[in-house]
């Protein structure tokens, strides 16, 4: 394992557990050369899991991808990168628990849409008028409603 401070090959592990649920390894490292510490994750490499984009063209699912544009949309917002890793990690396996090789664009972003309105309703707003393309403001302020409505259900039960 090469060390992100200063580049020098090799590491010894300090510390091992079990992350994200035991779906995968969390190891603290550090370098014997600069005395860097650093974490690594050790997952099972699973199958390419495609992505059907809206104009039918298939990519890779890129956890990055899904993950920057949730920076995005909680930029000022008191969200941890932690919360937000772990969203694009149940959005992952929620996906991959369908044992689908292929999944839409649009699937993706409903489930992330989902987790997101419950973790921070601005975020929310936010990630939706980008990914729903509102055209005009008047669907922006639909959305805000449904919200709302949505909230005050919540709070009746």
């Amino acid at each position: 394992m090469r060390c992100p401070h200063c580049g020098e090959l090799g590491s010894r592990v300090l510390d091992s557990r079990p992350a994200e649920e035991n779906r995968c390894v969390r190891r603290r490292r550090e370098c014997p050369h600069c005395q860097g510490r650093f974490t690594t994750y050790e997952r099972i490499d699973e199958a390419p899991l495609m992505v059907i984009k809206r104009d039918g063209r298939r990519e890779r699912f890129q956890r990055d991808k899904v993950l920057g544009g949730l920076v995005t949309a909680c930029e000022k917002r008191p969200i941890s990168m932690d919360e937000l890793q772990r969203l694009v990690n149940d959005v992952e396996y929620q996906i991959r628990a369908d044992a689908s090789e292929e999944v839409t664009s649009r699937d993706i972003g409903v489930k992330v849409m989902d987790k997101l309105r419950k973790l921070d309703e601005v975020a929310y707003v936010r990630f939706a008028s980008v990914y729903r393309l509102f055209a005009d403001v008047e669907a922006f302020r639909r959305e805000v409603a449904q919200l709302r409505r949505d909230r005050e259900d919540e709070r009746r039960h």
